[in-house]
C-alpha cells in the first residue's frame, strides 16, 4: 500500500466489511493506543525542552553580549581614583549605554553565597566592580582595553565572551537533545505499531486466506489494517498530547522562580506545535502498518 491521496482518503472513509478483518479490541489495540498515548505525552515534553533550551540560549547570548564588567585592582588609597578614571573613559566610549560602579552593599551581596553575609570588604583586597551595559552595536573591546591600560593601569575588562560561549553552547546542545528525543520517540512508535500490526496480521492469517479465496485483493486487506491502526494511533496520540499539554500548562511559570526548569513550557504560537504530534503519529502509523502489511501478506502467499 503506497502513500497517495486515495489511500489517505480510504483511511478516513473506511469500509465496514473490510474493517471486520481487523479485531476491534484485544492486545494489539491496547498496545497501539497505549504506545501512541505514552509517546505523544513524552514528545510534548521533549518539544517543550527543545523550545525552552532555544529560548535560554538566545536569552543568555543576548544578555551577556550586551554587558561587560571592569575590575579595578589597585591599592585601597588609589581604588576610588582609578574607578573614577575608568568611569570617565566609559562616558566617552562608543557602544556604552551606561556604566556604574557597584556599591559595597552590592558587592557584599554577590560574595555572600561564598563568604557569608557578615563579610567585611575592608578586610579583603576585593576589587571594585564596574557594571557596563552596551548598546546594540556593542563596544570595541580591544580598543577599550588599550585605553584602560594607558590611563587606568589597575582596570581589567571582562566582556563575558569566555562565559557566554560555553553557556550558549550548552543550551544549544540541550535543544538538540530535545529534537533527538523526538526522533527516537517517533522511531519507537513506528517499531511498536509495526509489531502490533504484524501480530494482528499473523493472528488473522486464516481469515486473510479465506478473503483471498473469495476475491479480496491484498490492497483491500492492507487498507483495513492500515485504517484501523492509523486511527488508533491518532486517537491515542491525541489523548497523550492533551495530557502532556495540560501537564506543561500546570508547571510553574518562569517568573515564579526564574530558573530554567520553571521556564519549561510553550510561549506564543509555539502552543500550536504540539497539535502536530497526533498528525505525526498517524503518519508514522500509516507508513509502518502499510510496510508491515505488505511484508506479512507476501509471507502468507
Amino acid at each position: 500500500m503506497r502513500l497517495s491521496l486515495g489511500s489517505i482518503r480510504a483511511v478516513f472513509t473506511g469500509d465496514k466489511e473490510a474493517d471486520k478483518v481487523v479485531p476491534p479490541s484485544g492486545f494489539t489495540a491496547q498496545l497501539t493506543l497505549f504506545a501512541a498515548a505514552a509517546m505523544a505525552f513524552l514528545a510534548v515534553f521533549a518539544l517543550a525542552l527543545s523550545l525552552a533550551a532555544g529560548r535560554l540560549a538566545q536569552s543568555w547570548g543576548e544578555e551577556l553580549a550586551r554587558s561587560a564588567t571592569i575590575r579595578i585592582v589597585a591599592p585601597l588609597d588609589q581604588r576610588q581614583v582609578q574607578t573614577d578614571g575608568a568611569l570617565r573613559i566609559l562616558e566617552t566610549t562608543r557602544g556604552v549605554a551606561s556604566a556604574r560602579a557597584l556599591t559595597d552593599a552590592e558587592q557584599q551581596a554577590l560574595l555572600a553565597p561564598w563568604f557569608g553575609p557578615d563579610l567585611a570588604l575592608s578586610d579583603l583586597p576585593v576589587p571594585r566592580l564596574i557594571e557596563v551595559t552596551e548598546t546594540a552595536e556593542g563596544i570595541d573591546a580591544a580598543g577599550l582595553r588599550l585605553r584602560l591600560a594607558a590611563e587606568v593601569p589597575g582596570a581589567v575588562l571582562d566582556d563575558h565572551a569566555r562565559w557566554r560561549a560555553p553557556l550558549v553552547k550548552a543550551a544549544s546542545r540541550l535543544r538538540l537533545l530535545g529534537w533527538v528525543a523526538i526522533v527516537l520517540i517517533t522511531a519507537a512508535v513506528a517499531a511498536m505499531i509495526t509489531l502490533a500490526a504484524q501480530a494482528a496480521l499473523a493472528a488473522n492469517g486464516q481469515v486473510i486466506r479465506v478473503l483471498r479465496l473469495v476475491g479480496a485483493t491484498d490492497d483491500y486487506i492492507a487498507t483495513a489494517f492500515v485504517r484501523r491502526f492509523t486511527l488508533r494511533a491518532l486517537g491515542g496520540a491525541g489523548v497523550g498530547m492533551v495530557l502532556g499539554m495540560l501537564t506543561v500548562l500546570l508547571l510553574p511559570s518562569a517568573g515564579d522562580a526564574g530558573n530554567f526548569l520553571t521556564g519549561l513550557g510553550f510561549q506564543g504560537w509555539h502552543w500550536v506545535l504540539p497539535l502536530l504530534i497526533p498528525v505525526l503519529a498517524g503518519a508514522v502509523a500509516f507508513a509502518a502498518t502499510g510496510a508491515a502489511a505488505r511484508r506479512t501478506l507476501q509471507e502468507l502467499t
